[in-house]
């Protein structure tokens, strides 16, 4: 009995999305036509709008996808890991290694950056799923020192960002000469293992012990 439209979509979507990610990554964005995504696919067009209003949606998808991912993946690294102040730099060393592996994802994803950038209704959009990653990351700052002896010196939706940018410039480095197969190579010899040197200094920077009064903490009424 051929299956019904309501079953087969979730078959349809990830049969585009993979398709999409595919070309994405070998072709960039902006190369990449919707004939081409379906064509891959092996659908019809009808398929794709029947699923995503552009090829702008699809790539939220995908990036909704990518993060979802990524939470998964810390959630069960922090599983793994002993409770205690070297939790956190598990998790930042995971992280780093992670965001060393991801820089094809990287380069799709400037791309689609610097797409938003010029085109104001499409940055609107893509500032809300960006903000769905700080708010997910923030939750996992606070599940994380929860379960230390850290506490955080920053607003955790500020620490997620910096951590999400200071990633993303050492995945920019990383990925600068890559036209050329010796400057790429250089660009990568770069930054190889850059973002683990740096987590130690993160947690540092962003955490301090649980019983250090914080410079808002009252310290009693001043003698007049």
């Amino acid at each position: 009995m051929p299956k019904s439209p309501t079953k087969r979509r979730p078959l349809t979507v990830a049969s585009l999305t993979d398709s999409a990610l595919a070309l994405f990554t070998e072709r960039g964005f902006h190369a990449t036509s919707i004939s081409d995504i379906v064509e891959r696919a092996g659908l019809t067009r009808g398929a794709f709008y029947s699923n995503y209003r552009d090829k702008e949606e699809l790539f939220l998808a995908l990036y909704d996808a990518q993060a979802d991912r990524l939470l998964a993946d810390l959630r069960a690294e922090a599983a793994r890991l002993d409770p205690g102040e070297d939790l956190v730099d598990g998790l930042l060393a995971y992280l780093a290694d992670r965001a060393d592996r991801q820089r094809q994802w990287f380069l799709v994803s400037m791309e689609f950056t610097l797409h938003a950038a010029r085109t104001p209704a499409v940055a609107e959009l893509l500032a809300v799923h960006e903000e769905r990653l700080v708010q997910g990351v923030a939750g996992m700052i606070t599940e994380t020192l929860a379960r230390t002896e850290l506490r955080p010196t920053i607003d955790a939706a500020d620490g997620a960002r910096l951590l999400i940018a200071l990633f993303k410039g050492i995945s920019a480095l990383g990925s600068a000469g890559t036209p050329g197969p010796v400057q790429g190579a250089r660009g990568l010899r770069r930054t190889e293992g850059l973002s683990r040197r740096i987590a130690p200094y993160l947690v540092r920077a962003l955490t301090t012990a649980a019983d250090t009064p914080h410079p808002n903490d009252s310290e009693g009424t001043p003698e007049r």
